[in-house]
């Protein structure tokens, strides 16, 4: 990669970060917070307040990633970063419940995932935007760790409106950031490996094996924000002051990371996949019954706890990795947008579903939500095809009108080890699916100099 490339990618990495971090960093203390405020005593209420910004993500996230295309990314970008800001502001300063849920609908309505994912694609070449990818995703995953951890301590100190307080003004930094450190792009165009493509949308949403991975997704962190409106609780129960969460929330996250690696690498290695994928998805299972057994148990809970996120991580590893393999060439952006907005969804609806379950019916009528929901998501996975073993691979193309691209598309399917092709002309480039242990690179190469 380029320094441009680089600085791009790590300051747009930072900026994605910065504001999925001023989400997930209130999931741990938020519900003492919360049982402060009048309406607070409403577990319902909590839930809606904790999941609010899923729904305006999922609505707005594509419309935004839309609106980039036409009156550019950063603008789109600024204005998020704002609406996210002002989400803070309001949230922080709260005086129920009900203002707290309006600022977090105002936090999810700065929803830039896609404008930022279509101008790093703007700001790199097709051989190294995996990396930029890769660096973004990395980003969310430390965060969300990171977020566990330090917002026990933040709370002791500035309680959680200076938590949300803290939360705009990064955004406002990130502002900065995007004008100063972020560069302009020369060109500004449209990327099918990371934007959504109208034409595209009805067939990826009806494709059986994406939706079984929306599902996936959608269960996965509908579970996730169920945990927040119970854990704290139980965790305070067993003695453990909130102020001293973080002690449990650290060596769970750091352990379960170091869990996952070897799966990983089987995973990849081994082309078992699919495999490993339910492996996980029955140890998310395991760890949620686990949870509602011990309770009321210190070292139980943290030993459920660990099994929890390991397969978390695991999973929210992998789903993005089988969305790549499974979507159709071209059509990648289109289920990545698809995805991550089911992704929000799933936020909203279990923390709100949770928390009514909570409220009227306790916590083993949660538990078995989160349970129900992993049991349907079980079987769905073990009835999935397993995904071909391919990477995908994209190339620079001249300028040529559709009969050429189509031409080009057809030649290099016929190549060994390519699985599927797509010559797009209007981006001038060449999607591929390859197998690795027999594709030839070398022949693309050759096969795209003769129409270059």
């Amino acid at each position: 990669m380029s320094r441009v490339e680089i600085r791009a990618s790590a300051s747009l990495a930072g900026v994605y970060a910065l504001r999925m971090f001023g989400l997930f960093i209130i999931l741990p203390v938020f519900t003492f917070f919360a049982k402060e405020l009048p309406g607070g005593d409403n577990y319902t209420l909590i839930g809606i307040a904790l999941g609010a910004y899923g729904l305006t993500q999922a609505i707005l996230q594509i419309p935004f990633g839309w609106l980039s295309d036409r009156i550019g990314r950063k603008p789109v970008i600024y204005l998020g970063l704002v609406l996210f800001a002002l989400g803070s502001f309001v949230a922080a300063g709260a005086t129920d419940i009900y203002w707290v849920i309006l600022g977090r609908i105002i936090q999810g309505a700065g929803a830039i995932s896609a404008a930022v994912m279509a101008l790093a694609a703007d700001l790199t070449r097709e051989e190294h935007r995996t990396k930029a990818m890769a660096m973004i995703g990395m980003s969310i995953g430390m965060v969300f760790a990171l977020s566990l951890v330090i917002a026990p301590l933040l709370d002791q100190w500035v309680g959680v409106p200076g938590i949300f307080v803290i939360t705009g003004c990064l955004a406002i930094l990130a502002i900065g950031v995007v004008h100063k450190v972020v560069p302009d792009p020369v060109v500004s165009r449209f990327h099918s490996d990371t934007e959504v493509t109208a034409a595209r949308f009805s067939s990826v949403i009806r494709d059986v094996q994406l939706l079984r991975l929306n599902y996936g997704i959608f269960a996965l962190h509908a579970v996730l924000m169920a945990l927040w409106l119970s854990i704290p609780l139980s965790l305070r129960e067993t003695g453990l002051a909130a102020a001293d969460h973080w002690k449990v929330y650290f060596p769970v996250m750091v352990g379960s990371i170091l869990l996952i690696v070897p799966a990983i690498i089987y995973a990849e290695k081994k082309a078992q996949l699919k495999r490993v994928f339910i492996a996980a998805i029955a140890l998310l299972l395991l760890a949620q019954i686990l949870l509602a057994i011990f309770n009321a148990s210190f070292w139980g809970l943290v030993f459920a706890l660990l099994l929890f996120f390991a397969a978390f991580n695991l999973l929210e590893a992998s789903l993005p990795s089988l969305i790549s393999k499974i979507a159709p060439v071209g059509a990648k952006g289109t289920a990545i947008g698809i995805y991550s907005s089911t992704q929000f969804l799933g936020a909203f609806v279990g923390a709100g579903l949770g928390g009514y379950l909570f409220q009227h019916f306790g916590f083993y009528a949660l538990a078995a939500m989160c349970s129900g929901l992993l049991i349907l998501w079980l079987v769905l996975a073990v009835t999935m095809q397993a995904p071909a073993a391919v990477r995908s691979r994209m190339y620079q193309v001249r300028k040529m009108d559709s009969d050429e691209a189509n031409g080009l598309s057809r030649e290099l399917a016929a190549l060994p080890g390519v699985y599927e092709a797509l010559v797009l002309a209007n981006e001038q480039v060449a999607y591929l699916k390859v197998d690795l242990k027999g594709f030839d690179e070398e022949k693309v190469v050759q096969l795209l100099e003769g129409n270059i």
